[in-house]
């Protein structure tokens, strides 16, 4: 056999400040992708800090009752998995007791995910492992915990895609490239498993078209993968659908623990595909752009969080108190700043983002709603007068329903005109002219509105 080639002297470790510039540029454009692996995944134990992948191996093979003296250490998932299939063991048991050494460990999300989390110009993740510690993170540091997230699992028997194309996204998305966490046999955990899934994404049929278009024609960091030497190679051709000599507009950045001492892939690289960077150390890579976006930000450090004026799409499920805003769907753009601009005064709003507008189930959560809001903003405008047929009329409908069960003079419906639209002239219930509207051009609360809205749920506490 012949022996591995010593590493070459000019295998890049680090970027120069050219590449930091035009990385962050297109961040800022948001033209980068980061895809995550395993390596950024360390957690927290009572003997320190442990890789994840490796503390769930050996706790799995105690459940399992698999003998790892013969097995190579570190464990891996996937020794653990074809040890205890060789002793017949059922395959399915495996994955129901890593879902449930998950749920008793709670771990929290690593600092890596956090750091990554706060890079707002993010809006798609891909997640290169099943674990749910990304999307915790994105939740906890963008949405004060609240599971606003969209996510988003592949599997070769249930092929789910990107709900609209990456530009369109309300949202920020984390999607599982190989499976997400869960009692049944739909992710990977075995070579066996990766094996099935890469072949189920190069089928025509069974790939996610458009999230394969967005990693075709973006930017793409892959860090800390665990991908082998071809299985590297395979992946970058996958994502590009390309030869990786032809020329091309994006590129990407692998920055992990092992690639840069591949002789063979940095070689490979360095002759075939020029658009592929590589960083040595996934955690010092996110570290590095980190600080680097956040200095960019202005010191966006000291905030800890996204501006107050920035849209934060609404949590999939109404919180409590909150005040429900009903619109047209051509309004949206004026609503996300009502909604920016009430978030920022601490007043929590909810509306239907997705729009489904079709189906029992869907009927039955929006007057569930409407029956526990707070308080009931019904958008005005051009568009509702010239939409004489749409769902917000049963919104409206629904909201009316409600103030028969409430006492004269109850505070619960506080129509808003977002344009020129008139009182009189206005389209609308005979309840809602019982009101005054407020006005807000374009979108924009006056402080005044703001201040009134504060003293009602205030008056409600007292």
């Amino acid at each position: 056999m012949a022996s591995e080639p010593a590493p070459t002297e000019s295998a890049p470790a680090v970027l120069n400040e050219d590449v930091w510039e035009d990385l962050l540029n297109y961040i800022e454009e948001k033209r980068v992708i980061p895809i995550v692996g395993p390596e950024l995944l360390k957690v927290d134990t009572e003997s320190g800090p442990r890789l994840l992948m490796e503390l769930l191996a050996e706790r799995l093979a105690q459940r399992l009752g698999v003998d790892t003296s013969p097995l190579l250490k570190p464990l891996t998932l996937n020794d653990v998995v074809c040890s205890y299939l060789a002793g017949h063991g059922r395959r399915e048991e495996a994955y129901t007791r890593l879902r449930t050494i998950m749920r008793e460990a709670a771990f929290p999300p690593p600092l890596p995910l956090r750091q990554l989390a706060e890079i707002t110009d993010f809006n798609l993740y891909v997640s290169m492992t099943f674990d749910p510690l990304l999307e915790q993170a994105v939740n906890d540091v963008r949405f004060g915990g609240a599971a606003n997230t969209e996510v988003i699992a592949y599997a070769p028997n249930r092929v789910a895609d990107l709900p609209v194309e990456r530009d369109d996204l309300q949202r920020p998305v984390v999607y599982h490239l190989l499976g997400r966490l869960s009692a049944s046999p739909t992710y990977v955990i075995s070579d066996e498993d990766m094996l099935e899934f890469v072949c189920a994404l190069q089928s025509e049929h069974l790939t996610p078209e458009k999230l394969f278009h967005a990693l075709e024609h973006n930017h793409l960091l892959v860090i800390g993968s665990s991908f082998s030497n071809w299985l590297a190679r395979l992946f970058l051709r996958m994502t590009k659908r390309r030869r990786l000599s032809d020329p091309r507009d994006v590129g990407e950045i692998l920055a992990d623990n092992h690639s840069t001492r591949d002789a063979r892939l940095v070689s490979f690289l360095q002759q075939v595909s020029m658009r592929t960077r590589l960083f040595t150390g996934a955690e010092a890579f996110v570290d590095e752009l980190h600080r680097r976006w956040m200095a960019r930000r202005g010191g966006a450090s000291k905030a800890g969080a996204a501006e107050p004026s920035r849209f934060l799409p609404p949590a999939r499920e109404m919180p409590e108190r909150a005040v429900f805003i009903s619109y047209a769907r051509e309004d949206l753009p004026a609503v996300q700043r009502i909604k920016s601009a009430l978030d920022a005064a601490g007043i929590t709003t909810w509306f239907d983002l997705e729009r489904l507008e079709s189906g029992d189930d869907y009927d039955r959560k929006i007057r569930g709603n409407i029956a526990r809001c707070s308080y009931f903003l019904p958008v005005v405008s051009a568009t509702t007068q010239r939409r004489h047929e749409a769902y917000f009329r049963r919104e409206w409908s629904y909201a009316v329903d409600r103030t028969r069960g409430m006492a004269d003079g109850a505070v619960f419906v506080l129509p808003v005109c977002i344009d020129s639209t008139t009182e009189a002239d206005a389209i609308v219930p005979e309840k809602f002219k019982a009101v005054h509207f407020a006005r807000m051009p374009g979108g924009d609360p006056s402080p005044e509105f703001v201040r009134r809205l504060l003293e009602l749920f205030e008056a409600r506490r007292s």
